[in-house]
């Protein structure tokens, strides 16, 4: 029944839901602070919202540890105010998008109460992975897997069986081989497509199928790697975890009741090595797939350019669109990143590099430039909220209010992801600078005043105008056509550049400015004259 694609080419916005807007003031952001925001992004431009976790849960790991996935977490509302949320939205013509997560559950849902409670060798424990020890008592793990959030990957229980984890002790892993997991996730399905829901992005596509001989493993691979999927083992679907084969039969089960409603669709967080994420991409599954190559990808034209020609060559050969993102909810943001230098590994930093290497004023305007890229390639660009005010990581928020189960896991040697989840700066003073009047689950720092949407709002300069601005330009001359042409103008090795339609695209990428051809410019991340300084970057209509 589908009518139309659009995802191919929309801009699609990320929220955070505990840290976006908090609506009762209880430091936590909920449904009615997002309803509240509506007209915010109404204005901004986005096509669609992609929802994190906001189902029942603990929130041991941000909501992605569910405990019912028919639920709202009561912190965050209920069903019937999301259906409203999800009216509201489409009135202003917004999609939404709701976070799934089918690798695993909490210790708190139903089903591994029961498994607990059930015993060895039954029924209950079959729906998640429970295995035997090694060892002639059985104190052993069964293998070696390590859990993304540090230490292993099993735990032993009273009665002397382990269960799998793959994330945190709190997140035993589902037994996909078992039917009636599977028709649980279907109902689930249906349960949101029913309450008006245009589409899912699936946490960890690439993880639910296991091999069940449980090999150990010689070499750790990370999850937050483009490389997960196991360069080292020939990317042929064989790690013992991670992109195999057998998600794909699971991924067009999904296909085939999404196709059975109108315009609804599937994106894959699938942390793959680039030459295994076309099969993800295939006509009978997902429509699109987020693409990590830009985020992991050095401020280098040629790096940057490659990776553009890449990713747009391996989805057109599938009839998909690529999609493009910067920052997420996982990673450090983008505008301290880009402050860093070129090789700094910034998944470790700053527990293993100086502070002083930062420069918050280059990673502002670099941000500045690459969301004119993001913003201008063909496919859908995915925006982390904050990004549009130019937000940088948090990072160093005192140990004591860190909530990222990363941290107790790895031994305190790994703040984990807190930094880029710092609740959102709305006004320029008040209780949480306008998150909320109560005080925030993060502190902010004092320099959010200056960066917030309302200090922002009426700067024709600021990164929050540049994004409204680009998004409406893209709109008017970029989603006609999904054609780019990577171009060459004799600007130097240090220059991006490409043609979108009769727009130019022109990004330097280097260190001093180069001069412009003439032509109307529609966009600037910079003040430009005849030359575009640099780390800058223009839209022109060539003379």
């Amino acid at each position: 029944m589908q009518t139309s694609s659009w995802w191919r080419q929309s801009v699609i916005y990320q929220v955070y839901i505990r840290s976006y807007a908090d609506g009762n003031g209880d430091g936590t952001g909920d449904l009615a602070g997002l309803r509240s925001k509506l007209d915010y992004l109404k204005q901004l431009g986005v096509d669609a919202l992609w929802i994190n976790p906001w189902y029942a849960s603990p929130l041991n790991d941000g909501g992605y540890d569910v405990s019912d996935y028919r639920t709202i977490d009561p912190r965050f509302g209920d069903v019937d105010e999301a259906e409203q949320f999800i009216a509201e939205a489409h009135q202003r013509g917004i999609k939404v998008i709701a976070d799934l997560v089918p690798n695993h559950t909490s210790n708190e849902h139903e089903w591994f109460v029961e498994a607990l409670e059930a015993g060895p060798g039954s029924p209950a424990r079959d729906r998640y992975i429970f295995r035997a020890g090694k060892g002639t008592d059985g104190s052993q793990p069964p293998s070696n897997w390590e859990a993304v959030f540090g230490g292993p990957a099993w735990e032993q229980i009273d009665d002397g069986e382990w269960y799998l984890h793959i994330f945190d002790v709190s997140q035993p892993d589902l037994n996909w081989e078992h039917p009636e997991v599977r028709a649980e996730f279907e109902s689930i399905f249906r349960f949101w497509l029913d309450r008006g829901i245009d589409g899912f992005r699936v946490d960890v596509a690439h993880g639910m199928v296991k091999d069940t001989t449980f090999p150990d493993i010689e070499k750790r691979t990370e999850l937050l790697e483009t490389d997960a999927g196991g360069i080292e083992i020939e990317n042929n679907g064989s790690h013992p975890h991670w992109d195999r084969d057998g998600v794909h039969e699971i991924n067009r089960s999904w296909r085939k009741i999404l196709d059975e409603y109108d315009n609804r669709m599937m994106v894959a967080e699938a942390w793959v090595h680039p030459d295994r994420l076309p099969l993800y991409l295939r006509p009978d599954e997902y429509q699109q797939s987020f693409n990590f190559e830009l985020l992991e990808t050095p401020w280098l034209a040629s790096a940057f350019r490659d990776v553009i020609d890449r990713s747009v060559r391996a989805a057109t050969e599938v009839g998909a669109t690529s999609s493009w993102v910067l920052s997420n909810h996982d990673v450090m943001r983008h505008a301290t990143r880009y402050g860093l230098p070129n090789g700094t590994p910034w998944r470790k930093w700053p527990a293993e590099g100086p502070y002083d290497i930062l420069d918050v004023e280059l990673g502002a305007r670099r941000a500045r430039v690459a969301a004119m890229i993001t913003l201008s390639l063909p496919g859908a660009t995915y925006v982390y909220q904050g990004e549009e005010l130019g937000l940088p990581e948090v990072w160093d928020l005192p140990e004591d209010v860190l909530d990222d189960p990363m941290w107790e896991r790895s031994n305190h040697t790994e703040k984990g992801r807190d930094g880029c989840r710092v609740p959102i700066p709305w006004n320029v003073d008040g209780p949480s600078f306008g998150f909320g009047t109560g005080e925030p689950w993060l502190p902010q720092p004092e320099t959010f005043a200056a960066l917030s949407a309302e200090a922002q709002d009426g700067d024709p300069g600021s990164t929050l105008n540049l994004y409204r601005r680009a998004i409406a330009l893209r709109r008017e001359h970029l989603v006609s056509t999904e054609e780019i042409e990577l171009t060459d103008l004799d600007l130097g090795a240090d220059v991006l550049s490409y043609l979108r339609g009769d727009v130019t695209i022109i990004a330097n990428m280097g260190a001093t400015p180069i001069s412009l051809p003439d032509g109307e410019v529609l966009l600037a991340s910079s003040p430009v004259t005849a030359e575009l300084p640099a780390d800058s970057a223009v839209w022109l209509r060539l003379d």
